[in-house]
């Protein structure tokens, strides 16, 4: 997940959803509730943490570090100097994700099969608009960041949209990645270091609240919710399209240039090398998936 998030129009939640601990997830987080604080202010420290799957949280908390960390400067290298072929495994990474949301919808009769592919529908292209916008203005007031980290870790929660991304949609991406880069080295001022703590908060409140609201999602209407986590997904596959352009050649930092889709005008060489990265990581992915909902039957059991 960690790998996953820094990755630009990938989900954290993406990849959460794929090795089935998804619900899980959303269900620790959610739990961060009145009760909690009842445990804790009584000081029953293991009820505390089995309320909110403390071990579950703290290791995949470590994991997404470790994914982050290791992995950051390697996916930027790859993405800037070779984008077409890694945008090919994305691309067939995130299509593989959306074939197993769709097969997770389970409509009991025909017209439920329509109303979920309606849903989905509207959903996907809700997501491929999304992702074709220009980055936004940037507003600096202390209100406006705190909203843009409470929108964007309600992204990063969702299969198939990506926070980072949405960050650069509402122009605070720069600044924000700017600050995260600054404070392990000390070089943050008082005033951004105010900013990157009303962002935080943005961050904690948005991730809590909303994880109430998917839980009752997943147990009130979970087909629902499953076709338009597939139709987000299907919709960013916009951004993942292995052909662009290079409209800023002369910017060398990833997160300022910007590129523009093209449909190629022949087969060659290159589409063939992006079709097989793509298979492979469909099948990748699919196979991933499988051997995670098999390890998951067996804990059941």
């Amino acid at each position: 997940m960690g790998g996953a998030d820094i990755i630009p129009g990938v989900s954290g939640g993406t990849i959460a959803l794929v090795l089935g601990i998804y619900e899980r997830l959303v269900s620790a987080i959610s739990h961060c509730d009145r009760r909690l604080l009842g445990l804790l202010a009584g000081r029953q420290w293991g009820s505390a943490a089995e309320h909110i799957d403390l071990r579950f949280l703290v290791s995949l908390g470590l994991g997404i570090l470790l994914g982050v960390v290791s992995l950051a400067s390697l996916v930027l290298k790859l993405l800037l100097d070779y984008r077409m072929y890694t945008l090919s495994v994305f691309f067939g990474l995130i299509l593989a994700s959306s074939l197993i949301v769709a097969r997770m919808v389970q409509p009991r009769d025909r017209r439920q099969l329509i109303g979920c592919w309606v849903i989905a529908a509207i959903a996907g292209y809700f997501a491929y608009w999304l992702v074709g916008l220009p980055q936004g203005t940037s507003h600096d007031s202390l209100g406006y960041y705190f909203l843009c980290g409470v929108v964007a870790i309600c992204a990063m929660i969702l299969p198939g949209i990506s926070g980072s991304y949405i960050l650069w949609l509402l122009g605070a991406y720069v600044t924000v990645a700017g600050m995260v880069h600054s404070a392990p080295r000390l070089e943050l001022t008082s005033s951004e270091l105010l900013v990157l703590m009303v962002f935080a908060s943005g961050c904690v409140v948005g991730l809590i609240s909303f994880s109430k609201l998917l839980r009752w999602l997943l147990v009130h209407a979970h087909r629902t919710t499953m076709a338009i986590l597939g139709g987000f997904m299907v919709g960013s596959l916009r951004l993942m399209w292995p052909f662009q352009r290079d409209l800023t050649p002369e910017v060398e930092k990833l997160r300022l240039k910007q590129y523009e889709s093209f449909v190629p005008d022949h087969w060659g060489q290159d589409v063939t090398v992006c079709v097989i990265l793509a298979a492979i990581a469909l099948t990748g992915i699919l196979m991933l998936e499988r051997w995670g909902r098999r390890a998951k039957e067996q804990v059941d059991c």
